[in-house]
């Protein structure tokens, strides 16, 4: 794979990932300006998850059918176009509009870039690889964080909007073609599920998905309801998951060529149980802060370790399984932003206790990720 080519797929991902983890921190300004309860403005955060995660199940297999470049080109165009509509929207229902149509062309970008991965570079180096992309993710995560504690909510969603009309350009002058022989358009993913290593792999990362979002997604209402803290230190604490998981995503892509997917998977598991029931009590807010540094690197460790394991699942399932990762991680994702915002209005305690144990009980299922059924130079 060309270096250029690498560079596109980031800022692809990058331009994805501005405003994922920042629209959570922005519930209680979006909430307040258009004065509805702010349970209520996260319909944000799972709309496009449950959007995002449907859509990503075409994308993989159509990649056989279709040049890539074509499909990402103008995904990214429409995407562009629904971050646009999102930042100009006048009421509730323009915004879930928008909201809706990012998740639905979004989902493009990260399966792709993983099937280009797998295909391009070999078992031993796809960990640094899938770090790098997801490193990008999380750093453009980070900024958006960032910038949602300083800036008018709107530009949060104009922002990509215009990064990604001017990446557009870039793509379709500089990224190559990569649809190397004709194929007919098929679906594989009822034999793919068949495959006991394929349903051991997503069992578990629709768990995953599920137990973090179910918390990652009301963190902000929760400082904002025990803490009372402002919105500026909403979104420096919501940050600090994304900065320690740009290194989390890196260290977590050399661990897993290093180490092992699996160890890399319960070293992050771990820290993300540590984080949730420490939680459940009244912290100092320096507590609060590394308790988030902890909470992203346990989280991006466990994500880039699952994420490598996917490259090396069977060639014949590669489309179907990086379709697989994203819709499942979102679909799961919106369920657990659903569930989590049931919980934690009834009692945020009652909901780190739920989702601390459930977390727990998964640490014990990463054995039937039995690594040495991947047979791959990396372990």
């Amino acid at each position: 794979m060309k270096r250029s080519t690498f560079i596109i797929l980031c800022l692809q991902g990058a331009v994805l990932s501005f405003n994922v983890a920042a629209s959570a921190a922005l519930i209680p300004s979006i909430a307040a300006e258009f004065a509805v309860s702010a349970f209520f403005i996260g319909t944000i955060v799972w709309i496009y998850m449950l959007s995002y995660g449907t859509a990503a199940l075409i994308y993989g297999p159509l990649i056989r059918a279709v040049d890539a470049k074509r499909i990402i080109l103008g995904c990214l165009f429409l995407f562009s176009c629904a971050n646009f509509l999102a930042g100009i929207s006048p009421n509730i229902k323009s915004i879930f509009a928008a909201r809706f149509f990012m998740g639905v062309f979004g989902a493009a970008f990260i399966p792709i870039a993983l099937i280009l991965i797998a295909r391009s570079i070999e078992p031993v180096r796809r960990g640094r690889y899938v770090g790098g992309f997801f490193g990008a993710t999380f750093f453009a995560s980070l900024l958006g964080l960032f910038l949602s504690g300083i800036i008018p909510w709107r530009l949060i969603y104009l922002i990509p909007s215009s990064a990604g009309f001017i990446l557009c350009f870039f793509v379709y002058f500089y990224l190559p073609h990569f649809r190397q022989k004709k194929e007919k358009f098929r679906i594989n993913y009822l034999p793919a599920l068949r495959d006991k290593r394929v349903l051991a792999v997503f069992s578990y990362i629709f768990f995953i998905s599920l137990f973090y979002h179910g918390v990652q997604q009301w963190l902000g209402v929760y400082f904002s309801n025990r803490y009372q803290l402002n919105q500026f230190i909403i979104s420096m604490l919501i940050t600090l998951t994304s900065f320690s998981g740009i290194f989390g995503e890196l260290l977590g892509g050399w661990f897993s060529d290093s180490l092992g997917r699996i160890k890399t998977v319960d070293l992050g598991i771990g820290l993300m149980i540590l984080s949730v029931f420490l939680l459940i009590f009244n912290l100092p807010l320096v507590v609060l802060y590394l308790l988030m540094v902890a909470w992203g690197l346990g989280w991006t460790f466990n994500h880039a370790g699952l994420s490598t394991l996917l490259t090396d699942l069977p060639k014949e399932f590669l489309n179907e399984s990086a379709s697989l990762n994203s819709s499942v991680r979102f679909l799961a994702g919106g369920a657990g932003a659903f569930l989590g915002g049931l919980l934690m209005q009834r009692s945020f305690t009652l909901g780190f206790i739920v989702f601390g144990s459930c977390l727990l009980l998964l640490l014990f299922f990463s054995r039937y990720l039995n690594q040495s059924r991947f047979r791959t130079q990396a372990t």
